[in-house]
C-alpha cells in the first residue's frame, strides 16, 4: 500500500513557532484513552462543530479499533507527553472522488497561535500529494474564521459558500464553506516535457 510507505517517516519531531518540538505520527490502537481525553479537553463550544460524537467513548474506541489508514489516516501531534493536535487525511477509495483528500484539523486551545494547526494542514497536504491525490478540499461552518482565513494562506480558496446549510449539534443553522486546493502540477509550468 502506498500509504504504508509514506507513513515510514514517522514518528517524527517538527518544531513549532515559539521553538518548541512536536512529535507527529499515525493513530495507533493504544491511543484510545489518550484520544478521547484529547477530545473532551476541545472547548465544548467548539465540539459544536465537529461531526461525530467525540465525547462518546464508543465512538473513539471504534475509531482505535478499526483503524484503516487506506480510508482515514489520522496524524496525531504530541507535546507535553500528551495529544495537542490532530489533522486526519479522508479518503474515498473508489467512486467520483477516488482523486480528492479531505482534510480536517483539531489543536487544542492551549497549543495554538504556535503554527501547530498550520504545520499538520501541511504534513496532511504533502502526504496527499505523494499518495497521488490530485486535490484537498476542507469544509467549515462559517463561524470558523482563524481556520478559514489559515487554510487560505495555505493555498485553499473558497469553492462553494451555501448560507444557512448545516446545523451543529445543539441545532443552529450555519453557513457551509467548501475550500480546495489542486495538487495536481501543470507539468507545462513545471518545466516538464
Amino acid at each position: 500500500m502506498a500509504h504504508e510507505i509514506q507513513l515510514q517517516q514517522y514518528p517524527r519531531e517538527i518544531k513549532v513557532k515559539d521553538g518548541s518540538t512536536c512529535r507527529l505520527r499515525p493513530l495507533r490502537k493504544d491511543d484510545e484513552k489518550s484520544f478521547h481525553q484529547f477530545f473532551l479537553a476541545v472547548p465544548e463550544a467548539e465540539r459544536m462543530f465537529i461531526k461525530h460524537r467525540v465525547t462518546d467513548a464508543e465512538v473513539i474506541r471504534a475509531w482505535c479499533q478499526n483503524i484503516d489508514l487506506g480510508r482515514n489516516l489520522p496524524l496525531l501531534a504530541s507535546m507535553d507527553g500528551k495529544i495537542v493536535g490532530a489533522a486526519t487525511l479522508h479518503q474515498q477509495l473508489g467512486g467520483w472522488k477516488r482523486h480528492i483528500g479531505r482534510v480536517s484539523v483539531l489543536v487544542l486551545p492551549k497549543y495554538r497561535g504556535r503554527g501547530l494547526a498550520r504545520a499538520l494542514v501541511s504534513e496532511i497536504v504533502s502526504l496527499a500529494r505523494s499518495l497521488g491525490l490530485e486535490k484537498v478540499e476542507a469544509e467549515f461552518i462559517g463561524d470558523q474564521e482563524a481556520a478559514i482565513k489559515m487554510f487560505a494562506l495555505l493555498g485553499f480558496s473558497n469553492l462553494v459558500r451555501l448560507e444557512d446549510y448545516v446545523k451543529d449539534m445543539q441545532a443552529i443553522s450555519h453557513d457551509y464553506i467548501l475550500m480546495g486546493i489542486n495538487l495536481k502540477v501543470d507539468e507545462e509550468y513545471a518545466g516538464v516535457g
